[in-house]
């Protein structure tokens, strides 16, 4: 898979469309990896090799003792199953599609130096004949989920791939499909050619202030990934302005020991001092203490979504300066935290262990539920081990009404005591 990432890259276009600035902003941090995107490049490389076996193309499966998983292959084989639903879908309709696995596309009269990769792109027909450009993506995530209609980056993969191939053929259709297992979640967004010619003409302009580095500078979910968002100021002001509005104006002093507190203080936080009741002897305060509606919680979850995301961040980065870096952070040091005990040679615990009589070293492990699946084959599993299969309730999520999920009849649900919850997640690209 490529490694280099364009400015206005695709995956970070709801970024750079939302806050222009924050392309060249991000440029000043280094792009680290971590273990989930390290997941998911291992992730896309079994999906890559999954869908060329199919085309017949001599591949070799990717390895990986970290991130090879029973669930990784779950995940990857209904991409593949769904890609390949698409193709021989495109040979029933009588025309044999072309089909590009993990192509660079490029929309640099939208965006400059705009480019990126689309993990799967079919040209063909659909069933009255229509030329059809059908992009497809996978995503390993399950924190954040990803609707496919009206996605900036599968769009704009989209305007890559008619550059490229819209003179050769006569596209009327473009459809593109998000296809994230970890949610269960197989989204499909259609427009005509002329559509989604339009809105990428609607883009170009916001899309030469960011390769400039020009515009609003402005916070929101699409933050959640931008590189500078430790030390962003909009995501400063917003954080800081949303907690003295929800509950006291740290700017004033509500700490100082002039501030009131009790049941008597209005309902806008300001009481003024008994000594004075002149404007100028107003003293901050703590809101007048209460309860508050469910209603009113939910309509504030999104927000709390990304006071907390920036929190996670300006720690992160904070840490990064001081352990990385060397950085002296006032009033922090850095110390080592408690780590577990390992083994340096296994074989040679093993040989001692032996040698000294201890025999009983191992323990013995049913193979997984896919092994014995792709030992047996589909068919054959179902028939001899079918009635020992069950798939267990997933954790209970609480998302927002936009998640296409069906929701859970909880009136039907027994109530028990350990019943597991899940975080919500945050709202984001």
């Amino acid at each position: 898979m490529p490694d280099r990432h364009a400015l206005l890259s695709a995956s970070s276009s709801k970024q750079w469309l939302n806050c222009p600035p924050s392309a060249r902003l991000q440029e000043q941090f280094p792009n680290e990896s971590s273990v989930y995107a390290a997941e998911g490049t291992f992730a896309h490389e079994v999906c890559e090799y999954k869908v060329r076996k199919y085309l017949k193309e001599r591949v070799k499966r990717p390895q990986s003792k970290e991130y090879y998983t029973e669930e990784i292959d779950q995940i990857t084989d209904v991409y593949a199953e769904f890609v390949i639903s698409i193709i021989e879908e495109m040979k029933r309709n009588g025309c044999e599609p072309l089909v590009m696995v993990e192509e660079r596309v490029e929309y640099t009269h939208i965006a400059p130096s705009g480019f990126g990769t689309a993990d799967m792109l079919i040209v063909g027909n659909d069933k009255n004949g229509s030329g059809v450009l059908h992009i497809a993506d996978f995503k390993t995530g399950q924190g954040v989920f990803v609707d496919a209609d009206h996605n900036s980056q599968m769009m704009l993969y989209a305007l890559g791939g008619l550059a490229a191939y819209g003179y050769i053929y006569d596209i009327k259709i473009v459809r593109m499909s998000i296809i994230q297992p970890r949610l269960d979640n197989i989204s499909t967004f259609e427009c005509t050619r002329e559509e989604l010619e339009n809105w990428g003409e609607s883009i170009r302009e916001t899309a030469k202030l960011a390769y400039e580095g020009e515009g609003e500078q402005k916070a929101g979910d699409w933050c959640r990934f931008c590189r500078a968002k430790p030390v962003c100021k909009a995501c400063k002001d917003e954080a800081l302005s949303l907690c003295r509005e929800e509950f006291l104006d740290l700017d004033e002093g509500a700490f100082n020991e002039g501030a009131f507190s009790d049941e008597s203080v209005p309902s806008d936080g300001i009481r003024a001092s008994p000594a004075d009741n002149s404007e100028n002897c107003k003293v901050p305060v703590f809101k007048q203490p209460g309860l508050v509606s469910l209603t009113e919680l939910a309509q504030i979850l999104p927000t709390l979504n990304r006071i907390s995301s920036w929190i996670e961040s300006v720690f992160a980065f904070v840490s990064s300066e001081a352990i990385n870096h060397g950085v002296t952070i006032p009033g922090y040091k850095v110390v080592e935290g408690r780590s577990k005990r390992v083994f340096t040679d296994t074989k040679a615990v093993v040989d001692t262990a032996v040698a000294n009589g201890y025999t009983d070293l191992y323990k013995q492990q049913l193979i997984s539920l896919t092994e014995f699946e792709k030992m047996m084959g589909k068919k054959k599993f179902k028939e001899l081990l079918g009635a020992y299969v069950k798939k267990p309730q997933g954790k209970l999520t609480l998302v927002h009404e936009d998640d296409p999920r069906e929701a859970i009849d909880l009136t039907a649900t027994p109530e028990t005591p350990d019943r597991e919850f899940a975080a919500i997640p945050d709202e984001g690209e």
